[in-house]
C-alpha cells in the first residue's frame, strides 16, 4: 500500500514533511545497501511535486537513467520493501514496470527519456487521450550532453505533442542567464502572466504590416537574448525557468501551468545534489563520489567498504599513465566516466591528450578515428554496457577504416547490483561479427599490463575486456601477448578447461574442487583463435569446458564450435558455462551466480 496516500490531497506543509521523510529513508537505506545517493536526494522535491499534480498510473512518468527515482518508489507502493533496494530478489535500483504499475519504462542508460516521452505522446494522441494524459520526463543536466536528446526535442518541438520535460539542473547551467535583467525575468517566467505576455507578444508581431517585419524580428531577437531557454524555444518547445526545484509549492504551480498549455514544455529547475545530507551537499570536488556509493557511515560519510584485492580498473589506470609517459602518441577518451574507467589520472597528468566528452559514446568512438589516422594511439575506455551505444560508430568509423583504436572494455561480465541494464555480457558477441576487429582479454593483473602493451602497438582496431573489481586469477606470469596466441597454464589428463579473461580464474577455482586433473588453457584471443594450439589439443582431449563471463550466443563457446565445425572435428564435446539467453537480474554477484548455477562448487558437480 501507499504509505502516504494520494499526494494530490496533501497541503504544501504535508508535502514538505513527506519529502523530508523520503530523504531520510533513502539515506538510511543507501548507507546500508549502497546505491545512487546525491542525484536522488536532489530530485526528491521535484518527484513529490510531480505526484502532487499527476497520477503516475495514468500519466507516463519517465525518469532518465532512473537512478534518481528512489523517491518515486517510496511515494508509490514500495516503502515497506525499500530496504531490499538493489539486493538479490529485491527492488531494482532503477524503474521497472514488473515491479510496479507506477513505473512506465525500464531505464539504466542516460538520455532516452525525451525520446520515450515523444513516443508516449504519439500513442496518447493516437488514442485520443490528450485531455487527461500527458507524459512527463525528468532528465538531469548531465544527460543533456547526448545527441539523442536533441534528436527527440527536434521532433517533439516540430510536431507539438503535449509533453512536459523537467530539466533537473544540479551541476551546471544549460543556458546561463545573462546579466541582472535576465535573473529578474527568469524569476517571473513560471507565472501565467509571463506566458500570456509571451503569447500576446508573438500574436502582435505576427499581425504587424509587412513594412514592420524587420523591426519586429529585431525586437524578438533582443527579447530572446535576455532570456534563458533560447535553445529550447528555437527547437519549438515552450521554456519555463529556471525555478527552484526544492520549492515544492513553486514546482506544483509550474507543473499545473505546463499541464494547461497542451504543448511541449520544458521546465528548467535548479537543485542541489545531495540535498538534505550535509556531507554530500558540501562535497565540493568530491561530488562524483556521492553519485553512487557503497556502504557508509551516515554520521561521518566514511566508507565501510572492506579492503579487497587491487581492481583491474586500477591496473588499467596505472598502466595507461605509464604508456603515456613512454609514448607521446598515446591518447585516450572516456564518456562521463573518468574515475569509473580509471582515465582520471591520465587526464590530470596529460589534459591535452586525454578527454572526457560527457555522455556521448557515439562521439567518443568516432572522434578517436582521425587521431588514429593521424598517427596517434587512442585508448577508448568505456563500460561494456555503454560501448553498445557506440556500436554503429565502431563499425562505420573505426573498423571500416581499419584504424588502430584500442577499446578498453571495463565492467565486463556481471556487475551485480546495477542489474539488467548494466551487465557487461554482450561485448564478445557484438564485437566478433565485425571485420578488422581483434578481440582479446587479460586474466590477471600481470597479463592486464601485457594486454595493454600489446594494444598500444597494435596497428588496427582491437578490444580487450576486464571485470569490475579484481581478477579471480592471481597469476603473476608476465608472458607478452602475441597475436592469436593462447597460453597453456597447466597440462593435465582427462578434460580441457578453456578460460577467457576472468573465466581463467574461474576455471582454476573449479579445477581445485574436482578429483580429476584437467588441462587449463588461457585462450587470450577469441578473434583470431589460436588454431594451431586448439588442433593439437583436439587430438588428446575430447571434452572441452568453456569458462567466460559472457553470453553463450555468439560467445567464446560459439567461436570454439565454429572452429571445430570448420575443421570437421566431430569427436570433441564442448560444454559452455557462459550465460543463457536471458537478461540477468540485479543483486550481489555471488547470489546472482548461484541463481545461474555458476558458482565454482556448482560447476564442479557438472564436470565428468
Amino acid at each position: 500500500m501507499h504509505k502516504f496516500g494520494d499526494l494530490k490531497t496533501k497541503s504544501i506543509e504535508e508535502l514538505e514533511e513527506i519529502a523530508s521523510q523520503v530523504r531520510q529513508k533513502i539515506l538510511d537505506t543507501v548507507s546500508v545497501n549502497g546505491g545512487h545517493l546525491s542525484s536522488t536526494l536532489g530530485a526528491t522535491d521535484i518527484i513529490v511535486a510531480m505526484h502532487a499534480v499527476f497520477d503516475a498510473k495514468e500519466n507516463p512518468f519517465i525518469f532518465d537513467v532512473s537512478h534518481q527515482a528512489y523517491a518515486h518508489k517510496l511515494v508509490t507502493n514500495r516503502w515497506d520493501s525499500f530496504d531490499t533496494l538493489r539486493q538479490f530478489g529485491g527492488l531494482s535500483g532503477y524503474t521497472k514496470p514488473k515491479e510496479s504499475d507506477c513505473d512506465y519504462y525500464m531505464a539504466g542508460h542516460s538520455s532516452t527519456s525525451i525520446s520515450l516521452a515523444t513516443g508516449a505522446a504519439k500513442a496518447i494522441a493516437l488514442k485520443g487521450e490528450e485531455e487527461h494524459r500527458v507524459p512527463l520526463a525528468l532528465i538531469g543536466d548531465g544527460s543533456m550532453s547526448a545527441g539523442m536528446v536533441y534528436e527527440a526535442m527536434n521532433e517533439l518541438g516540430d510536431r507539438k505533442y503535449p509533453a512536459i520535460i523537467i530539466l533537473n539542473d544540479n551541476e551546471m547551467s544549460i543556458a546561463s542567464p545573462i546579466g541582472a535583467l535576465s535573473r529578474i525575468l527568469s524569476q517571473k517566467m513560471a507565472s501565467p502572466f509571463y506566458q500570456k505576455f509571451k503569447a500576446k507578444t508573438k500574436e502582435m508581431l505576427e499581425s504587424l504590416p509587412d513594412g514592420a517585419t524587420y523591426l519586429a524580428k529585431r525586437f524578438e531577437e533582443s527579447f530572446h537574448l535576455i532570456t534563458p531557454g533560447i535553445l529550447f524555444e528555437e527547437l519549438g518547445l515552450e521554456y519555463i525557468g529556471p525555478i527552484d526545484g526544492h520549492n515544492i509549492e513553486s514546482m506544483i504551480e509550474t507543473l499545473k501551468l505546463a499541464k494547461q498549455m497542451k504543448r511541449p514544455v520544458i521546465i528548467h529547475t535548479q537543485t542541489t545534489k545531495g540535498k538534505g545530507y550535509e556531507v554530500a551537499e558540501g562535497a565540493g570536488s568530491d561530488k562524483e563520489h556521492w553519485h553512487g556509493v557503497g556502504v557508509f557511515d551516515v554520521a561521518t560519510g566514511v566508507s565501510k567498504k572492506k579492503k579487497s584485492a587491487k581492481a583491474s580498473t586500477a591496473i588499467f589506470a596505472e598502466t595507461l599513465v605509464a604508456l603515456a609517459d613512454e609514448d607521446e602518441k598515446v591518447v585516450g577518451v572516456t564518456a562521463a566516466m573518468p574515475s569509473g574507467t580509471g582515465m582520471a589520472n591520465a587526464m590530470e597528468k596529460y589534459p591535452n591528450r586525454f578527454w572526457d566528452v560527457a555522455i556521448a559514446e557515439q562521439h567518443a568512438v568516432t572522434s578517436m578515428g582521425p587521431l588514429a589516422k593521424e598517427g596517434f594511439k587512442p585508448f577508448c575506455a568505456l563500460y561494456s554496457t555503454f560501448l553498445q551505444r557506440g556500436y554503429d560508430q565502431l563499425i562505420h568509423d573505426i573498423c571500416l577504416m581499419n584504424l588502430g583504436v584500442a577499446f578498453a572494455i571495463d565492467r565486463a561480465g556481471l556487475v551485480g547490483e546495477d542489474g539488467e541494464t548494466h551487465q557487461g555480457v554482450f561485448d564478445i558477441s557484438y564485437l566478433r561479427a565485425i571485420p578488422n576487429m581483434t578481440i582479446f582479454a587479460p586474466s590477471s593483473n600481470s597479463s592486464m599490463v601485457e594486454a595493454m602493451k600489446f594494444a598500444k602497438d597494435f596497428p588496427t582496431p582491437c578490444a580487450f575486456r576486464y571485470p569490475r573489481g579484481a581478477f579471480i586469477s592471481q597469476d603473476e606470469d608476465s608472458t607478452p601477448f602475441e597475436l592469436g596466441k593462447s597460453k597453456l597454464l597447466k597440462e593435465g589428463e582427462k578434460n580441457l578447461f578453456i578460460g577467457y579473461g576472468n573465466g581463467v580464474g574461474r576455471a582454476e577455482e573449479v579445477a581445485e574442487l574436482i578429483e580429476e586433473n584437467p588441462t587449463i588453457l588461457d585462450l587470450r584471443f577469441v578473434k583470431p583463435l589460436d588454431k594451431a594450439m586448439l588442433l593439437n589439443l583436439a587430438k588428446t582431449y575430447k571434452k572441452w569446458y568453456i569458462f567466460s563471463d559472457s553470453v553463450k550466443m555468439g560467445g567464446v563457446g560459439s567461436a570454439i564450435l565454429e572452429f571445430l565445425s570448420e575443421e570437421k572435428i566431430s569427436d570433441v564435446e564442448v560444454i559452455s558455462f557462459e550465460y543463457e539467453d536471458a537478461f540477468i537480474t540485479h543483486g550481489n554477484t555471488k547470489l546472482v551466480e548461484e541463481s545461474l548455477g555458476l558458482l565454482p562448487e556448482q560447476l564442479a558437480t557438472k564436470i565428468n
